[in-house]
C-alpha cells in the first residue's frame, strides 16, 4: 500500500519555516502546562502518571518565583522538556528528571532530596545533566569542556542523560529569540559542532535536523532566509514531480507483490546549504533537494524493491550505498540511490524495512519506544561501545580543551568503510590515515607503525583512505611516535595515543636533561654534584615539591632555571667557601629527545658556535651564537648557558640556502638532482621571478654537519646557471 503524504507535509513546514523547525507537543506556539504533559504520558502506567504529577509539583515549587529572559514562569521549560522525551515515549523516570532536571543546578534543592523523593536512578539522571559550576576554571572553554566530560561519563552509564541534554537543547534553541544576539550566535555554534552531532551520532534524526536548521537560522539568518525563500518558490513544481514518481514507484512494486509505504521528503535546510557549500553551486542547480522513502516488510524485499526501482528510472553512477549490509556507526541501516525521475528530476531513494526506519528515525529511543526491536538492533549496544572507547583514549589527557577537540572530532558524520588483512570491516571518519587505521587495530600497533600496504601498494603514513581498501599496518619494535604524526591523524583515538607517548617520553626527556643541567650548575659553584637526602628532602620543603624527579623535570622543561635551585642547595655552613665558575659547556649530540630543540629563526648546525636558551614549558632552544635573537636578549641573562657540539653528531639538521639563478627552464630540477646526488633531503623550496633573466630559489634541506653544507654549496656554485649562493641567516 501507498501513503500520499507529500502534500501535507510540505504544507507544514512551509508555515514553520519562517519561525524556524518545530516538531512535537512541545511547540512554540503557547507555553507548556501540566496539562499536556499529561496527555503526553498517557501511554505510561497510571502510577508513572501520579508521579510524574508529583514531580510537577515539587518543580514549581522549586522554581517558584524564577522567569527565563523571556519573562515566562520558569517552570514551563522543564515542562516542554518533559513533553519532547514523551514524544520518543520514553519511560516514566525519564520523565521525571526531566522535570527537575533544572533544580540541583538552579535551586537550593540538594542531591540528597531527589534521592528522597523520588529515588537514585531520578537523582543520578538530573545529576548527569547538572553543570559543574562548583569549581573556578581557567577559562569558559575550560568549564564548557569539563562539563561536557562529566555529561558523556553520565551518559556512558545511562544514555538517557543525553536525551534528556538534547531534549534541554531543542526546547533552549526554540526560545533563543529573547536572548541577545551575541549570546545566540554562541549557544547556536556549539549546538551545531556538539550537540547536532551528538544527536545524529545516536541516530536521532528528527531532532538533528531541527538542531540544525534552528542553529543555521540563528548563525546565518540572511542565508537561512534566501534558501528558505527559494525552497518555497520551487517547492510546488517539485512536488508533482516527487509525487508522480512516488505513486509510479509504489504502483510498480504493487505490481510485483512488494507490500510498501512510499512517502516523499524535502531535505532540510542546513543540509541543503551544506551540499550548496561542498559542490560549490548555487541553489539552482541542486537536484536532490526531494527523495523518496520506501518502507517493506523484510530485507530481501529492500534489495527486490532496490532492482525494480532501477528497472523504472535509471540510477546516477556511483551514487549507490548500501547501508544495509555495512551500517552506518549509529546503527542507521538503509538502502540509499539516486535517480534521474520525472522530467530529468535526480530524486534519492531511500529503502529500508519497518524496523529499519524506526531506528533511523528514534535511534537509541526506539529501545523505549518499541520494545520488540532486538538487542542486535538497537544502537544502545553501539552508543555504547562508542561512548567508552572515546572515554577510554581520554582517560590520561590532562587538558579538558583537548577532550573537547577530541570530541568534535569523533563525531564526523561522514565515514569510510575499509578492511584489515583478515576481511573484518573498520569504520573510521572521512580523512582518515593509515596511521588512523594503525590505531584503530590497537595502540601498540600504532605505536610501532613505520608503514602501510594499502590494496597491496606501500603507501607512507599520511596517505588518506578510501572505502573499501584493504589495509596492512607495517610495524618495527623500534619505532616510535612523532610529534609530527599528530599533523597526521584525525581520529580522537589515535591522538590520543600519541599524546599520551609524547607526553611520557617528554618526561622521561626533560628528567634526563634537568639532572644534566643541575649537576652542570652545582659543578660551576664548586660544589659536590652528589646530593644527600636530606638537602633533596629541604629544598622540596622550601619550594613547594614533593617529588624529586618532579623537579628536575621542570628545571628540564625551562620551568626552573638550575642555577637558582643550585644555589638554593648550597650549604649554609659553607656560605664563605669562594665560588669556583668551571662554566663547562653542555654537550650537544644532536639526539637528546624533545627538550632540546633548534632555532628556526637561525637553523644551527654542528659545526657552527652555538648557545642555549631557556625557553619555558620547551626545554633548551639552540640558536647559532651570532643570532638575531642572542643579540636582541643579550647573552647575561641568566636564561643563556653555554653549550657545544659534541665531537661526534647523529642526525639531520635543516639549513637554508639563498641562490641566484638564470631564468631559464630545467634549472630548478637541475639544483635539486645535485642536492639529492649529497644525500641531502630537500624540505621545502620556493621559485621568485625577479626579472625575465633571473630568479631566486630558496631551499630548505637536511645536512649532517658544515663540511656536508659546504661540499653541497660548492656543487651547486659551480653550475654556470648560479650567479649567488649564500646560506640563509637571522
Amino acid at each position: 500500500m501507498s501513503t500520499t503524504r507529500v502534500q501535507a507535509k510540505t504544507k507544514s513546514r512551509k508555515t514553520s519555516r519562517a519561525e524556524g523547525p518545530r516538531s512535537g507537543s512541545a511547540s512554540l506556539g503557547r507555553q507548556i502546562v501540566v496539562s499536556d504533559l499529561l496527555q503526553a504520558v498517557e501511554y505510561l502506567d497510571q502510577k508513572d502518571v501520579d508521579q510524574i504529577h508529583r514531580a510537577y509539583r515539587f518543580g514549581e515549587g522549586a522554581h517558584a518565583g524564577q522567569a527565563r529572559q523571556s519573562g515566562e514562569a520558569y517552570i514551563h521549560h522543564p515542562l516542554a522538556v518533559a513533553c519532547i522525551l514523551a514524544d520518543l515515549h520514553l519511560d516514566g523516570r525519564s520523565i521525571i528528571a526531566a522535570i527537575l532536571h533544572d533544580v540541583i543546578e538552579d535551586t537550593p534543592i540538594a542531591r540528597a532530596q531527589l534521592v528522597e523523593e523520588f529515588g537514585e536512578e531520578v537523582a543520578q539522571l538530573v545529576d548527569g545533566v547538572t553543570k559543574i559550576d562548583q569549581i573556578e576554571f581557567e577559562s569558559t572553554e575550560h568549564a564548557e569542556a569539563e562539563n561536557f566530560h562529566k555529561m558523556l561519563l553520565s551518559m556512558s552509564r545511562d544514555i538517557r542523560v543525553i536525551l534528556i541534554k538534547l531534549a534541554d537543547r531543542i526546547h533552549n534553541m526554540r526560545t533563543l529569540d529573547s536572548l541577545k544576539v551575541e549570546k545566540r550566535r554562541r549557544i547556536a555554534r556549539q549546538t551545531l559542532e556538539i550537540f547536532a552531532p551528538i544527536a545524529n551520532r545516536l541516530g536521532l534524526h528528527t531532532w538533528t535536523q531541527e538542531l540544525e536548521d534552528l542553529s543555521f537560522q540563528n548563525l546565518y539568518p540572511k542565508r537561512y532566509d534566501t534558501i528558505r525563500k527559494e525552497l518555497e518558490k520551487r517547492r510546488g513544481n517539485h512536488i508533482k514531480v516527487v509525487d508522480k514518481t512516488r505513486r509510479k514507484v509504489a504502483d510498480e512494486l504493487g505490481k510485483v507483490g512488494i507490500e510498501s509505504n512510499v512517502s516523499g521528503r524535502e531535505k532540510n535546510l542546513y543540509r541543503v546549504y551544506r551540499k550548496m557549500q561542498s559542490r560549490h553551486i548555487p541553489l539552482s542547480e541542486l537536484r536532490d533537494v526531494f527523495a523518496i522513502r520506501v518502507v517493506v516488510d523484510t530485507v530481501d524485499e529492500c534489495y527486490r524493491a532496490l532492482g525494480v526501482i532501477h528497472n523504472l528510472y535509471k540510477p546516477v553512477p556511483g551514487k549507490f550505498k548500501d547501508y544495509i549490509s555495512i551500517p552506518k556507526a549509529n546503527g542507521y541501516q538503509s538502502l540509499h540511490t539516486l535517480l534521474f525521475g520525472t522530467f530529468g528530476q535526480s530524486i534519492e531513494v531511500q529503502i529500508r524495512t519497518v524496523d529499519m526506519h524506526r531506528v533511523a528515525e528514534t535511534g537509541v529511543a526506539a529501545h523505549w519506544r518499541y520494545k520488540s526491536l532486538t538487542a542486535g538492533q538497537s544502537p544502545q549496544q553501539l552508543t555504547r561501545t562508542w561512548l567508552n572507547d572515546l572515554l577510554d583514549g581520554q582517560a590520561h589527557s590532562s587538558n579538558p580543551t583537548e577532550f573537547l577537540e577530541h570530541l568534535k572530532t569523533d563525531l564526523f558524520p561522514d565515514e569510510v568503510y575499509v578492511f584489515t588483512p583478515k576481511g573484518d570491516i573498520k569504520k573510521l571518519p572521512k580523512g582518515a590515515t593509515a596511521l588512523d587505521f594503525a590505531y584503530a587495530v590497537h595502540s601498540d600497533i600504532g605505536n610501532h607503525c613505520v608503514g602501510a600496504r594499502v590494496d597491496h601498494e606501500l603507501v607512507p603514513l599520511h596517505h588518506t583512505l578510501n572505502n573499501g581498501n584493504h589495509i596492512e599496518i607495517l610495524t618495527a619494535r623500534s619505532a616510535w611516535p612523532s610529534p609530527m604524526w599528530l599533523n597526521y591523524v584525525v581520529t580522537g583515538k589515535a591522538r590520543s595515543a600519541i599524546r599520551v607517548y609524547l607526553k611520557h617520553q617528554r618526561t622521561d626527556d626533560a628528567v634526563k636533561l634537568g639532572k644534566q643541567l643541575l649537576e652542570r650548575a652545582l659543578t660551576s659553584l664548586g660544589v659536590n654534584t652528589r646530593l644527600r637526602t636530606r638537602q633533596k628532602v629541604e629544598l622540596l620543603e622550601r619550594i613547594g615539591k614533593e617529588d624529586w624527579t618532579e623537579l628536575l623535570a621542570d628545571i628540564g622543561t625551562g620551568q626552573r632555571l638550575p642555577t637558582v635551585i643550585a644555589q638554593q642547595l648550597w650549604p649554609e655552613e659553607d656560605a664563605g667557601r669562594p665560588q669556583i665558575f668551571r662554566n663547562e659547556p653542555l654537550v650537544i649530540k644532536g639526539a637528546e629527545g624533545m627538550m632540546v630543540r633548534y632555532g628556526q629563526c637561525c637553523r644551527p648546525i654542528p659545526g657552527d658556535r652555538i648557545v642555549g636558551l631557556f625557553s619555558r614549558g620547551r626545554g633548551i632552544v639552540i640558536h647559532g651564537a651570532k643570532c638575531s635573537n642572542t643579540k636582541r636578549r643579550g647573552k647575561s641573562s641568566d636564561n643563556w648557558i653555554p653549550v657545544a657540539w659534541a665531537d661526534e653528531v647523529k642526525g639531520e639538521f635543516a639549513v637554508d640556502i639563498h641562490l641566484e639563478t638564470a631564468n631559464r627552464p630545467g634549472v630548478l630540477a637541475r639544483l635539486a638532482a645535485v642536492i639529492a646526488d649529497e644525500n641531502s633531503n630537500i624540505n621545502k623550496v620556493s621559485v621568485t621571478e625577479r626579472d625575465t633573466r633571473h630568479a631566486t630559489i630558496r631551499f630548505t634541506i637536511g645536512v649532517e654537519n658544515r663540511q656536508h653544507l659546504a661540499r653541497i654549496m660548492r656543487r651547486l656554485r659551480a653550475r654556470r646557471s648560479v650567479i649567488r649562493i649564500s646560506r640563509s641567516k637571522s
